[in-house]
């Protein structure tokens, strides 16, 4: 767990997203997820499946804040979590998007939406 927490040392918590997307996609491809091409739609079904995995931590009754190992390996839904974000990253960093732009716009854009806006009940 001491490498773990090494690892954890090295993020400065104000980093950019933009810093985040070149980073997270520069370690897929130094570990080989580049060596063929990804689909789009391949990209999303991994950012799915880090969601349902963090599905079954909660159906299996773990913590919403839990963090626990499994040897080395952070495991929790906060990890699942983590690992969509890293799947956003990746493919924003491969796709050549501007994530922090593009929340930028949509943030602004919820601010100016009605209250529930869209009569949904979800």
């Amino acid at each position: 767990m001491a490498d773990v927490i090494k690892i954890w040392v090295k993020y400065e918590p104000n980093t950019d997203i933009g810093s985040l997307v070149r980073e997270a996609h520069q370690n897929a491809i130094d570990k080989g997820w580049y060596e063929e091409p990804r689909s789009f739609p391949e990209m999303l079904a991994l950012m799915h499946s880090e969601l349902s995995e963090a599905l079954e931590d909660h159906r299996d009754g773990r913590g919403l804040t839990e963090i626990y190992f499994d040897g080395n390996k952070p495991c929790g839904i906060p990890i699942e979590l983590a690992d969509v974000v890293i799947r956003i990253f990746d493919a924003c960093g491969h796709l050549g998007i501007d994530l922090e732009r593009a929340i930028r716009v949509k943030m602004g854009y919820n601010a100016t939406r009605p209250r529930r806006h869209g009569g949904k009940v979800l």
